[in-house]
């Protein structure tokens, strides 16, 4: 199959800006690229998207919080990540299964490795051949964040402690797996990090950017 390259990190870390450039940069050079993200990138998901992020804000445990992701997961996989990857297409997408282990495991406080569990049923088997994590304090990446949106999602309102235990999560995820997860300084001039995620898609996917 063709390479799977995640996006990861805090709120505000810029993976959505450097995932489009990435983008770009592969396609200028001849691929065919999908960009897609979680949650919502399906019929199924987008139902779940206002569940978990609307403005409605609807009050959810941490476990139920956890199914619905796996099941926009199990949506996602089926229907736009594995047949694009198939068809020799190289996918892009803006958060993963790390985001569920920092966000619900490490962040929300359930058990790692029951999260690891379910979702690793919720993907199928199906697994990033590279993962970018944007880091950056979490103070200014939440700034970032409230400076886009005026009402923000039910993650921009947490607390310091819960974004720093998810921060924390990412990078113990990175520390696990250095030989997929790579992490940039998201903090760094944009164009620095830019040039870092395009060099480094490069090398692990044999030149196929």
């Amino acid at each position: 199959m063709s390479p799977f390259i995640t996006f990861e990190g805090v709120e505000g870390s810029g993976k959505s800006t450097h995932l489009r450039h990435l983008a770009d940069h592969l396609r200028d050079a001849g691929h065919a690229v999908v960009e897609t993200h979680e949650p919502g990138d399906t019929g199924a998901g987008r139902a779940i998207r206002r569940l978990l992020l609307g403005a409605e804000g609807v009050a959810l445990t941490p476990l139920a919080e956890l199914f619905l992701y796996c099941a926009d997961r199990t949506e996602h996989v089926d229907e736009v990540i594995r047949p694009a990857l198939e068809s020799g297409r190289i996918v892009l997408c803006d958060r993963f299964s790390d985001s569920t282990l920092a966000y619900q495991g490490y962040g929300r406080g359930l058990d790692i490795e029951a999260v690891r569990a379910l979702d690793a049923r919720a993907r199928g088997g199906l697994w990033p051949a590279l993962t970018f994590v944007l880091d950056c304090p979490v103070e200014e990446g939440l700034a970032r964040a409230r400076r886009r949106s005026t009402t923000g999602d039910r993650f921009e309102h947490e607390t310091i402690a819960f974004h720093e235990r998810v921060r924390a999560g990412f990078l113990a995820l990175a520390a696990a797996e250095p030989e997929r997860v790579y992490v940039l300084d998201a903090a760094a001039p944009l164009e620095r990090v830019r040039a870092r995620v395009i060099a480094e898609a490069e090398r692990r996917i044999g030149g196929a950017a």
